[in-house]
This record gives C-alpha cells, structure tokens and sequence, in this order.
C-alpha cells in the first residue's frame, strides 16, 4: 500500500504537467488509498478538468486512533446524531482552511454538511471500528496545468490537519457530541410514542417554531420569536431517554383545523409540522416537533404530469367522455392536481394529509350552498375535499390537518379547532362547535357515501428511459428542486418535505435503481417502492451507487414516488 510520502513524491513530479496527469494518484482501485500516520486516504475519483466535478476523497481513521466512546453510537438513533455532529464539524474546519486559488475548482475542500435536520447521510459514518469522512476537492491548476505542490500541501498537510481537528473525538466538543446523539435520540422516542398515544404530531412546550425567513430555514431570534406553549386542552406529556418527561400539544388523529387571523401563526405551526418528519439539530427550536413519519404535505400543483391515477374519489363527469378512474393529463388543473397528489399519496400508504388553504385550489377545497345552487352537481365535475375528508378518516385511517382561514363550513366535518392568537394556540373546538350548531350550513353532501377506491398503478419500464446521447445513463440534479433525468426534466418545486439537496440526489439514483431491478412492468409502484426502501434501510444509500458517495441523504417512500410520477414519459398499466 503506498504511503502519504508517496502521494506527496506523485504530486511534485507531476508539477506544470497538463491536468490529466492527475490520474496517476488513482491508478489501479488498489493503489488509490494511501497510508497515513494515523488515517487512511481514498481517492476515489480524480476530476479531468479543473472546471469539473471536483475530486472525490475519503479518509477512513480507525477506532484505536479517533476513540469515541461506543456510548455516543450505541444505537442508530444515537449514530446519526454523532455522524450529523461530526459532518459539521468537519464542514467548519473546511471552511476555516479554505484557500481557494487557480483555475476553477483549485483549492476547494468541501463536505456535504447538514442543514437545520439531522438525517442518516453518507457524508460520515462511525462504526466499532472506524470513522470515515468522504468529501471532495479540487486538485489546483494554473490553466489546465497541474499545480503539484500546492496539490501536495492540500492533500499531504491540510487533510491531516482537518482530520486531527474534526475526526479525533480529544480534539471535539464531547459536550455538544452528547447532545446531538441525545437530541436525535429523544426526537426518535418521541416519534415512536405517537401512534400508541392516538396521536399524528406532538410540539413541546417552549419549543420555537418560526424561521428566518422563506429562503432560510435557521431559527428566528430567540429575542423575537414567541416561544410555543400548548393550549391546556391538548397537552399531553411523553417520556424521552435522556430529557425525561416532555409536556407540550398533541395533536390526536382524525380532522384538525388550524385557524386564525393572517400572519398569525397559522402556515408556521403547519411547517412545522410538515418537517417534523425529521429530527433537528440542538439548538433549532424544533428539536421536540414531531410528525408521524406518513405525514405528507400537498398542495395545487398547476400544470403538473399526471400518469394513470384514479382520481375519481374527487372528480368525475369530465366533458367529452374522460377517463378519471385512470386519469392522464400532460397540464393538470389545479384541482385535478391537488386530487392526484392526494390519491398518490395515499397509494404509498401515507397516514396524514397537511393542507393550507394558501396552496389549494379554491374549488377543490369547498363548494358552497350559492354554488350548488347556481351550479347543479352533474355539472361540477369535482367533490370537494371537505365532503371527503371525513370518509377519508373514518374509511382509510388517514388524518387531515388543515389551515383553513376562509370557510367555517370546515367545523362541521372537524374533530377540533386550534385557533393562532399571535403565534399563542387555543383550543376552540367547543366555540366552534357552538357557531355550526347556531348557524347550520345548508350546503349538500356530494360525492357519495364513501371515499372510494385507490387503484395500484403499474410503471411500464419502456417509458423510462435515462439515457442521453451516447451514455446509456445521465441522471444529474440542479440544486433542491431539478432533475434531469435522461433528456427529461422533473420538476420537483411543489415536493413541499424535500429540505436537502443531498436528497434530491439520491432520488435520482434511486430512480435508474429502481428501473435496473425492479420495475419489470409487473410491480405495482408501491411494491416498487418498498422494495427500494428496504434495500436502503438494509444496506444503507451506499446501495444507490456504484461507487463511494459522500453527498447522498435520506429519502422516504413518498418523495421518491413523487419524483417518478413527474416523470413527463411514465406511462402506467
């Protein structure tokens, strides 16, 4: 096995020579790792061009060198926590080396480091026996001419120095080590006590729920923001590992409607919410918001792919004779989307809707008694949602919770009211309650005694197709919300639980995954999924690619049955 010298002796003898030269530091996969004092180097990828892709590392230190107490990741829960620590940790002692200069990407030395959530990733792992940081560089040039000393500095005395400071725990905070594995480890509990308590999410008492703004997902000022407080009604108290006993609002399944005048709170609790699928890092203000991990958000989708979904639960009697047991539409309405979001969801086994009225369509939430009075039944050909939602809970389980600010004809059909007083919860059900009683809507019923049927859909394999000129595979992301998928592109922009952009590539991979092994044209989409879902949760997301990853993160079922089905080419049996 070479050694840290021999990378160095490489990288000065290749000095001044064109960029390519830089291969030689890969050569065979088993000459590319190299031997240092206390680590191992990986260099799994070396980019071709000083404009490209920078260059993919890893360093692997073991367990008699890095000794973090086997305490602090005796469990997964405790592990993610750690690796979520470790990942910032080392993005901050990249960021304090950064010396970027040359051509390109010269100089650059970045990690996939975490946002506001804490998530499995594959930026970092700990095991038993070793931590691994993978993370990538860019090798310096002067043109497309190789820099080799400089190149030897960054990788034979500024990667020790980052991995001396980030990735031996006598050099960390074991303070702040403790409280990410144990705030991960609580949230965790706590999620796992919802459904044995009848409850859909759970927000702790003091928690802070606001954010920056809509562009910065950090917690407002402490100074500014209101700390939350559970309306007496609805508190309810759950136990954690390692903070003990944990007070705050359940919120129980069946219909919640969140009311209340504009800028008061509404869509912020209702965020909240929505990202309380995921667990946060300490110090975020939602560490203790929890969701049921089926939580889905959804909304209007104008203009949306729609593929072979039975959305006549909602709407029915389209003019000129079409289909909407297997609807297809290339520019979906806003109601016809918002009714597909919803079917899809549910076809993947989601347990909770989330609903603001801000991004519904009008039409698809209410109708009301002027309306069908003006406008007969067979000729609307959409059930509105408030006649559905109901069936929805009683029929498949499924719990609504609703920002609603517009119709009052929601407290007939609701199980509780929690009206926002400048960010402070009431419970007013029982006022609510007393309004519908004193002023009966006369509004009728529409689409039938039940919710109806949700059909599995089939993926044809022949519609998929990721390729692109001569590579048989081209799959990339642009940032959160983009990707490109073969010659096509999937629009991601109203996948509300996408917070990462590390997820988004690993919806990708995860899509060329699932069309190699799975979709056979036989395979319901769920089974699909679940097959994808469970290869991930046994192998880890390494199984998503051929080679070492280090910026992939953790998707669930519903945001990858969201991507394929945007696919504009999916056709379905």
């Amino acid at each position: 096995m070479a050694t840290q010298d021999d990378l160095k002796r490489i990288l000065q003898r290749i000095d001044g020579r064109g960029y390519k030269a830089y291969k030689e530091i890969v050569g065979r996969p088993s000459d590319s790792r190299y031997t240092f004092p206390t680590f191992t180097l990986y260099i799994d990828y070396v980019q071709g061009d000083p404009f490209a892709a920078p260059s993919r590392l890893r360093v692997r230190v073991p367990q008699t060198q890095a000794q973090y107490p086997a305490v602090l990741f005796s469990n997964d829960s405790r592990r993610i926590g750690l690796e979520s620590y470790l990942a910032a940790a080392f993005g901050q002692a990249c960021h304090a080396a950064a010396g970027r200069s040359g051509s390109g990407k010269s100089g650059l030395i970045e990690i996939d480091a975490p946002g506001q959530e804490m998530m499995e990733r594959t930026a970092v792992t700990i095991t038993p026996e070793f931590v691994e940081a993978r993370f990538v560089v860019g090798l310096p040039a002067q043109g497309r001419r190789v820099l080799g000393r400089q190149a030897a500095i960054m990788l034979t005395e500024t990667v020790p120095q980052l991995v001396e400071a980030a990735l031996f725990y006598r050099n960390g905070r074991a303070d702040l080590m403790q409280r990410y594995a144990h705030t991960n480890e609580d949230a965790d509990a706590l999620r796992q006590q919802l459904t044995a308590r009848g409850l859909v999410a759970f927000v702790a008492d003091g928690s802070m729920l606001p954010r920056r703004s809509g562009v910065d997902n950090r917690p407002l000022d402490r100074a500014t923001a209101v700390p939350f407080q559970s309306p007496p009604s609805l508190r309810v108290t759950l136990q954690t590992p390692n903070g003990g006993a944990v007070s705050g609002m359940g919120i129980p399944l069946g219909v919640t409607l969140i009311v209340g005048g504009g800028f008061h709170g509404k869509s912020t609790l209702l965020n909240a919410l929505e990202q309380g699928i995921y667990n946060h890092r300490p110090g975020d203000g939602r560490e203790q918001v929890v969701s049921d991990p089926s939580a889905v958000k959804i909304r209007a989708e104008d203009g949306r792919r729609v593929a072979g979904v039975n959305i006549s639960p909602f709407i029915n009697q389209l003019p000129f004779g079409q289909d909407t047991a297997v609807f297809s539409s290339d520019n979906a309405s806003g109601s016809t989307s918002q009714a597909a979001n919803i079917i899809e969801a549910l076809e993947l086994g989601a347990s909770a809707l989330l609903i603001d009225e801000d991004t519904a369509a009008t039409n698809f939430m209410i109708r009301d008694q002027r309306m069908q009075a003006l406008i007969a039944k067979d000729k609307e050909p959409i059930t509105p949602f408030i006649d559905k939602v109901r069936q929805l809970y009683d029929e498949k389980g499924v719990s609504s919770i609703l920002v609603i600010g517009g119709s009052g004809d929601y407290f007939d059909v609701a199980d509780r009211v929690i009206a926002l007083d400048s960010y402070v919860p009431q419970d007013v059900t029982a006022a609510a309650q007393a309004i519908a009683a004193q002023h009966k809507q006369e509004r009728q019923r529409e689409g039938g005694a039940h919710f109806g049927e949700i059909t599995p859909r089939i993926p044809l394999p022949r519609s998929i197709d990721p390729s692109k000129g001569r590579r048989d595979v081209s799959v990339k992301t642009r940032g959160l919300r983009t990707v490109q998928f073969g010659t096509e592109t999937i629009d991601l922009s109203a996948v509300a639980q996408l917070v990462d952009d590390s997820q988004t590539r690993a919806l990708a991979a995860a899509l060329v995954y699932a069309w190699e092994r799975y979709m056979d044209g036989e395979r319901p989409l769920a089974a699909i999924t679940q097959l994808v879902m469970q290869d991930i949760s046994q192998r880890g997301l390494d199984v998503l690619s051929r080679y070492p990853v280090g910026d992939f993160a953790a998707i669930r079922p519903f945001e990858f049955a969201a991507a394929l089905n945007r696919l504009r080419t999916l056709q379905i049996r």
